[in-house]
């Protein structure tokens, strides 16, 4: 019989108030007791719900059933079978909205616990199996992967086992994308991070760092040098920003820049000599996961004060829930239903002040939530001394504006065909962030599995 209980096996934490002044990570994982318990919830469903609520289509009744009966490393094998970053989806994914959103049991109670459960079989099988990938036989046939984010890192993954022989033109000095530079330690360990990474280069995938395509190589001069097809995975890191006077002030960060120096550049160590500001009151612009990240790595940077300043209320927020829970009960103060007009410097040129205005809620926008409007005459004061920027990205225009034949839209992201994912040139694929805008980490890995059976359809009847 299935275990009935509404509710989740809770996830052992650490202390809010010991947590926001460390960067280890939040959740400690399930044991093996909890593991099993929670995956005695799941009905087996015959129908499947949840694997359609999946962008990489988990056989998720199957590996929780493996869970059920103690077999950890069965689970993993049928996660992996679809899922090549399972200790990474564990954690970052919005099950919520995904395959924990169309999960029965969520009807009269809480739903199974889809993400914990595939975070204890990938932490279980990094820690108890010493088995590696092995390359498979080569077809000789060369692939050339732009970006060795979350839609890059699967897409060359998916081609290599395939047999091709693949190589990613990654930036950054490391691979990971967003993995690495954007969403903290505290979220997602890179240790986890870089363990995937060497699964894929056991696949024989070959990662070229500091290769920044449209300045050290374009990608006719990749295709020059015998790569039959490219996949263009860049994502989407260019920042946003308002427009309001101030923003050119000193301690004026785009939420991109702040995370990359935290997480990739390991500000948060004493021993790196990354420049970033000790701040004392700290304003984060927006209600997304990033500007939680942001808000959530100042205050473990030391910062007294942090506030979530975001023009609409708590319930239009687009974090994901469990975010927005962590941030309010480490104590950032959530400034809802307020805009930044101006930011007011100092005599030395740093913010030292932000002026708001206080919002109300309209009428729905095309987005479907109601239009904030300001309350005339409501100006206020807030005393800050580092302000993060974190209302949206868009993708970098260097490659589409080095590549002879490479369409945007209106928003800079590349043009695909829906269905194949190829460019508005042949032979050339796009995916992720870099075609739909900043969106989540599992929607880019769905892309590039969708982009890598499209080029071998491509390459095997070329």
């Amino acid at each position: 019989m299935p275990n009935m209980s509404l509710t989740k096996v809770p996830m052992p934490e650490q202390e809010p108030n010991v947590r926001n002044k460390n960067f280890e990570e939040v959740a400690m994982g399930y044991t093996a007791e909890m593991a099993i318990e929670e995956a005695t919830r799941c009905l087996n469903c015959k129908h499947k719900p949840c694997v359609n609520g999946c962008p990489v289509n988990v056989r998720i009744p199957e590996f929780v059933e493996q869970v059920a009966a103690g077999e950890f490393e069965k689970a993993y094998e049928i996660i992996t079978s679809t899922n090549g970053l399972p200790a990474v989806c564990g954690r970052v994914c919005p099950q919520e909205s995904q395959c924990e959103g169309n999960c029965v049991r969520g009807i009269k109670g809480e739903p199974v616990a889809i993400g914990r459960l595939e975070r204890f079989c990938a932490d279980y099988h990094m820690a108890n199996s010493h088995a590696s990938a092995t390359k498979p036989e080569s077809n000789g046939i060369k692939v050339a992967v732009v970006g060795a984010g979350p839609s890059g890192l699967t897409c060359a993954a998916d081609l290599a086992k395939k047999g091709y022989e693949v190589t990613i033109f990654e930036a950054f000095h490391k691979a990971g994308g967003v993995l690495v530079y954007g969403i903290p330690e505290f979220r997602l360990p890179k240790a986890i991070v870089q363990k995937e990474i060497d699964n894929l280069t056991n696949l024989g995938v070959e990662i070229k760092t500091n290769m920044v395509i449209g300045k050290v190589l374009s990608i006719d001069e990749i295709f020059d040098m015998g790569y039959k097809a490219c996949f263009v995975g860049s994502g989407a890191g260019l920042p946003s920003f308002m427009g309001i006077e101030g923003e050119a002030l000193i301690g004026v960060y785009s939420a991109n820049e702040y995370l990359t120096r935290a997480n990739l550049m390991k500000a948060y160590l004493p021993e790196y000599d990354t420049p970033v500001m000790k701040s004392k009151s700290v304003a984060v612009v927006g209600g997304g996961n990033v500007a939680m990240d942001a808000a959530r790595t100042a205050k473990r940077l030391g910062a007294e004060n942090v506030y979530i300043v975001y023009r609409r209320g708590m319930e239009e927020m687009p974090a994901r829930k469990e975010e927005i829970h962590h941030a309010i009960e480490e104590g950032i103060i959530f400034k809802n239903l307020n805009n930044p007009v101006k930011l007011i410097g100092d005599e030395e040129g740093r913010v030292s002040k932000m002026e708001c205005i206080e919002m109300e809620l309209g009428e729905p926008d095309a987005s479907g939530r109601r239009r904030p409007i300001e309350k005339e005459g409501s100006n206020f004061l807030l005393d800050v001394d580092t302000v993060i920027m974190s209302i949206g990205t868009s993708p970098n225009p260097l490659i589409r504006s080095t590549t002879e034949g490479l369409e945007a839209n209106k928003r800079g992201c590349l043009v695909v065909n829906e269905d194949t994912l190829q460019t508005t040139r042949e032979g050339i694929y796009a995916g992720g962030d870099a075609v739909t805008g900043a969106a989540t980490v599992i929607l880019a890995m769905g892309a590039g599995k969708q982009a890598a059976e499209s080029i071998d359809n491509y390459l095997q009847n070329k």
